[in-house]
């Protein structure tokens, strides 16, 4: 029998063992104390006391401020939207949908858990065979839970999405003019 220790496994094209993978790829990683260029909108500085010496928590760059200016102006376009007659139309139609059908699911929902709490006389009265009334209320929970879904996505598609859409590209317009046309 002969040692695989120190010849690779895989036909000599790398190291046999996980750790010695690691040890080969470990001098490949960028150097942790040169400068770091970070192309993400979202990074400014690492949080004080995250993974810094305690001389670098002070040494914080300040916050990119190079295009407040247009955050302002992209902030206020939208807000320009969400007080328009449109956006106010969009909501409207979803919360005349929303809120009269999870009041009715929520009242069939509640009907059928204190029917089967204070009257389990009645719901558990036969109605063909071994099936009885709870079984039937249990499974019609199931089947509004899916007529609920589909009319709500009834009414998004027919009430909703096109107004939606409408109201989504002329924000998106009225955003890239506020940046000054950058997309």
């Amino acid at each position: 029998m002969h040692s695989t220790h120190d010849r690779p496994r895989s036909g000599g094209d790398g190291p046999a063992r996980p750790a010695d993978r690691h040890r080969a790829t470990e001098h490949q990683l960028p150097d942790p104390s040169g400068p770091v260029a970070y192309d993400d909108p979202w990074y400014d500085a690492l949080a004080a006391g995250w993974g810094e010496s305690e001389e670098a928590a002070g040494a914080v760059p300040p916050a990119r401020v190079e295009h407040r200016d247009e955050a302002l102006a992209t902030a206020d376009v939208y807000l320009a939207v969400q007080r328009s007659a449109a956006f106010q139309e969009v909501r409207g139609r979803y919360r005349g949908f929303v809120v009269p059908a999870v009041a009715a699911f929520l009242v069939w929902y509640l009907g059928y858990v204190v029917a089967a709490t204070t009257v389990p006389g009645l719901m558990g009265r036969p109605v063909v065979g071994a099936v009885n009334v709870a079984m039937l209320a249990g499974l019609g929970q199931f089947l509004t839970t899916f007529a609920l879904t589909w009319a709500y996505a009834r009414h998004a598609r027919l009430r909703r999405d096109r107004a939606a859409l409408e109201l989504r590209w002329d924000t998106q317009e009225l955003a890239r003019g506020a940046r000054g046309g950058a997309p």
